[in-house]
């Protein structure tokens, strides 16, 4: 008779599908770059109705495999580069001895809905979606609070991405404080045609001058979300990297202004770009600005959607399995 190590390893579920959000900064304040190569942030995030799915399954070994599908999936790297691969290696280092006797093998697979590149934390999104299945995967944790730490060890975007709502984050982004929102916002935004890089947009922002003054989010837009007042909002966003972000692609101003002018309350780049957000009153609003953007020959696509969001959320499945 051969005896198992584990006698509950084939208790454990197989595969695992999270949800995860878009974001976009509400308000974005920069500092000046500090000595450890990074700029301190003073960011409001809020999560956005746009959503990837990010499923691990086990398997024999220790091989890891991700394939991804979706919208603009070729743009994906499917190596260790990918921040989801990079995810669910920290997994099986700091929970090795969830996995059972079948191995730390994962396939990890992505069905893409956020943007690509668009400055909305995609790859955040997906680093924490990853996180939270594998994790989930070997019984370790599903909690977001609990995943934090390791969270914050993959990038700056990554611990919001599991809370969503609305937050305000400071450091690098990764210490965050929930902030009251009431109502809901409706959003159109419009991709461009290509991405811009990060670093190239901080870099940028340095060579403009930065900003002296350091970072700061206003007072304004936090009792303005407090209190629901979303003519208030609007007026009170904001993002330090924008002029850094136009400054490498100046047609951005262009798609910026046209939104406005279809009746958009407030329209700025998001995060380090190059996708404009639009918010808007209602839906009416959101067809009269998506309709005017698409056609400039910058704008690849134009989405539509509500925040605040949820953050990661595990999706259900059948008996044995998460998925």
């Amino acid at each position: 008779m051969v005896m198992m190590d584990d006698p509950f390893d084939l208790l454990r579920p197989t595969t695992v599908t999270v949800r995860v959000s878009a974001k976009v900064n509400l308000a974005l304040g920069v500092g000046s770059l500090a000595p450890d190569g990074f700029h301190p942030l003073a960011t409001v995030f809020e999560a956005i109705g746009i959503y990837d799915e990010v499923t691990v399954t086990r398997r024999e070994g220790s091989r890891i495999t991700l394939t991804v599908s979706g919208a603009d999936a070729d743009q994906v790297p499917t190596d260790e580069t990918n921040l989801a691969w990079r995810a669910v290696e920290l997994v099986r280092e700091e929970f090795a001895s969830g996995w059972g006797q079948r191995g730390h093998g994962i396939d990890i697979h992505i069905d893409k809905s956020i943007p690509v590149a668009g400055g909305m934390a995609g790859g955040s999104a997906d680093a924490a979606g990853a996180l939270m299945a594998a994790a989930a995967l070997c019984r370790a944790t599903d909690s977001p609070e609990e995943l934090q730490p390791l969270a914050a060890q993959l990038g700056s975007d990554v611990p919001f991405c599991l809370t969503g709502g609305v937050a305000l984050g400071r450091g690098r982004g990764d210490r965050l404080a929930p902030v009251i929102c009431r109502g809901r916002h409706c959003w159109v935004f419009a991709t461009s045609n290509q991405g811009l890089s990060t670093p190239a947009v901080y870099r940028r922002f340095d060579e403009l001058g930065g900003n002296p003054g350091g970072e700061a989010v206003s007072n304004d837009l936090i009792s303005a979300l407090t209190r629901g007042d979303l003519d208030a909002v609007a007026a009170s966003l904001s993002n330090d990297l924008q002029a850094a972000a136009i400054d490498l692609r100046p047609e951005l101003e262009q798609v910026l202004t046209v939104g406005r002018e279809a009746g958009a309350l407030a329209a700025v780049v998001s995060g380090s770009g190059p996708t404009c957000a639009f918010l808007v009153r209602d839906t009416a609003g959101a067809k009269k600005v998506s309709a005017a953007v698409s056609n400039l020959p910058q704008v690849h696509r134009t989405r539509t959607a509500r925040g605040p969001a949820v953050g990661a959320q595990l999706l259900p499945g059948p008996v044995g399995s998460f998925a």
